[in-house]
């Protein structure tokens, strides 16, 4: 069997043109070679797996070449070149400075940099991970770094460029590498696959992309992984469940669900995912994926922002244009919310169902309520009838109306409505006596609006109907309570203590209002309690946490719910004076007590 290795290694870029998404420092290093214009350092710097350490081979090996080509691309050919691919060159050296991060570790650099290459022009060092130098290291490299041999070219590679120290900076021509792009890695992994045998389609090469997160090193491992998995023939459902990847029918499912007002079916797909062993916060993730990508897909000249196969991009395309701009704004702002307030949550599973709920609300009035809906009567679904029943409909003894007609029925119509006998079938009789008056039929002491009591007068007879106003007069008054009078100040301030015991269990607040000076006046038809603190302290505390829970307290007590409450502070010049000091203590002991006042001269006493 032959020797297996891994895609990383077996596809590694070798020259500029096969070096990935980094095409604008490729130009550079090869025009800069064109030239004849190298530095003595470079700084080679970006996340992981996106060609760094590449790169700096490729540029190491091209300023060698013997015979490079007219594109400045290695020849692989000449002795350099046959060298550095079998591992046995001595002109190019690769030094791990996670491992060697000592100053003795650059001082054994520093002499070999002294020695000349044996082939080709230039000495280069790589040093991978500089960033694990030691201070000390570094400042021992600084000397070297600045002014080395003219054979030295040093190429340093780290992914934490913020470590490196100012000094080393300043001697380096830095290259900051990107990420890779989708649609970059998804085009190396089908030409790869090509070459493997491996047959993938191209969602499968998405899921993969995506999951590496711009790293090329990382994609073409998973895709190694996916391939042990799978087989040569890899299908786009087993690439979710080996990587654990969410599936995007859950988010059209979900979205399908908030657009029919259906939270009923959002719960249950949230309680799926659950079972499956995903996070439940990067479910909330992937539904603000989702929303992102319909709103990119219902804009237009977005296009490049869709980082999608094209089989999807139709899908996504035809479900934005259900959705509003609005309703994908609103959710996501509740989703934002979500994740932002996840970690707080005590029960954090509730707190994401609120926000499928919430989302479910954006369309109107959710539809797993239409199935709670009781049935409508024969008589609420005539369309020219109102009916009046009798008080077992409401259960408060209130007769209960429909609506005379739809709003595209006009108020007047040629057939005037028959009245309809409370407890008959809806036939009509011709003795008015027995049609139930507004003060026959039973009610409480709550009233109708004033716009639903002339629909229950349209329900009566003839003679009734010509009485309208009157009878709407009497509906519009009936049930409501004379409005209370309210207490007066001294009452009002005569109740404060009362309020003050049933905060003995919180003595920092009883203490505070029980020192408070209350004053009350009527204004505008309401009790005002001015009640002064101590201090400005005091007031914004209680204005701001137990204000609203003192008025509620306050109005329970005084039954009545015309009461404000006006935290204020004491003027200075009004506050009485503390005594803390002895001498003060003493002071004050004696202007009380002539007595005392006494004995302190007659014993010559120092209260000082």
């Amino acid at each position: 069997m032959a020797q297996y290795i891994v895609s990383a290694r077996k596809y590694r870029p070798d020259s500029f043109e096969s070096l990935i998404g980094q095409d604008n420092i490729a130009r550079t290093l090869k025009n800069s070679i064109l030239r004849g214009q190298l530095a003595h350092a470079y700084l080679f710097c970006g996340p992981r797996g996106v060609g760094k350490t590449s790169a700096a081979r490729i540029f190491a090996k091209t300023i060698n070449c013997a015979n490079p080509g007219p594109d400045m691309e290695p020849c692989g050919e000449c002795e350099s070149c046959v060298s550095f691919k079998e591992g046995r060159s001595y002109c190019i050296h690769e030094l791990d400075a996670a491992s060697n991060n000592g100053v003795e570790d650059i001082k054994a650099l520093m002499e070999q940099v002294q020695i000349p290459p044996q082939v080709g022009k230039y000495s280069v060092y790589i040093i991978d991970e500089v960033h694990m130098l030691t201070q000390s290291a570094f400042n021992a490299f600084l000397k070297t770094l600045e002014e080395p041999p003219a054979h030295a070219i040093f190429i340093l590679a780290t992914t934490e460029k913020h470590k490196i120290i100012p000094t080393i900076l300043s001697r380096c021509q830095t290259y900051d590498f990107n990420r890779i792009s989708v649609p970059d890695i998804v085009r190396n992994l089908r030409d790869i696959a090509g070459k493997e045998g491996v047959n993938i389609d191209d969602e499968s090469l998405h899921v993969i992309a995506h999951k590496a997160d711009g790293a090329m090193r990382d994609a073409l491992t998973i895709f190694d992984q996916t391939v042990a998995f799978c087989g040569s023939d890899v299908k786009y459902e087993d690439v979710i469940r080996n990587l654990n990847v969410l599936d995007y029918e859950y988010s059209f499912k979900l979205v399908d669900a908030f657009l029919a007002g259906d939270y009923a079916t959002a719960m249950l797909v949230l309680d799926e995912i659950l079972a499956k062993g995903f996070n439940a916060l990067h479910f909330i993730s992937a539904i603000g994926s989702h929303l992102r990508d319909l709103l990119v897909s219902r804009t237009g000249g977005l296009e490049s922002l869709l980082d999608l196969p094209a089989s999807l991009r139709e899908r996504y395309r035809e479900q934005a244009g259900r959705c509003t701009v609005k309703f994908i704004y609103d959710a996501l702002g509740i989703v934002s919310q979500c994740e932002a307030g996840y970690k707080a949550a005590t029960n954090q599973r509730l707190h994401i169902e609120f926000a499928l709920m919430k989302m479910a609300f954006l369309g109107g009035v959710p539809a797993s309520t239409s199935q709670e809906l009781p049935p409508k009567t024969s008589a609420s679904l005539h369309p020219s009838h109102a009916s009046v029943g009798p008080s077992h409909s409401s259960g408060h003894g209130r007769p209960l109306f429909s609506e005379t007609a739809p709003a595209s029925v006009p108020a007047e119509t040629p057939q005037e409505p028959k009245p309809v006998i409370a407890g008959s079938t809806g036939n009509p009789a011709p003795d008015e006596s027995k049609v139930q008056m507004p003060d026959q039929v039973g009610h409480d002491d709550k009233a109708e609006p004033k716009p639903a009591a002339r629909k229950r007068a349209s329900g009566l007879s003839l003679s009734a109907l010509m009485n309208e106003e009157e009878i709407t007069v009497e509906l519009a008054t009936e049930g409501k309570e004379e409005p209370k009078a309210l207490p007066e100040p001294e009452a009002v301030i005569a109740m404060w203590p009362e309020l003050v015991k049933q905060y003995d269990s919180q003595p920092r607040l009883a203490n505070a209002l029980g020192t408070a000076k209350l004053s009350a006046v009527h204004e505008e038809g309401l009790v005002k309690l001015t009640f002064a603190l101590v201090n400005e302290a005091q007031k914004n505390w209680i204005a701001e946490k137990r204000l609203r829970d003192l008025e509620t307290r306050f109005c329970k007590l005084l039954d009545c719910t015309s009461v404000r409450l006006v935290p204020d502070v004491i003027p200075h010049d009004e506050q009485e004076k503390k005594i803390y000091m002895p001498v003060e203590k003493a002071q004050d002991l004696m202007s009380r007590n002539p007595e005392v006042n006494e004995l302190v001269k007659d014993l010559a006493l120092d209260i000082k």
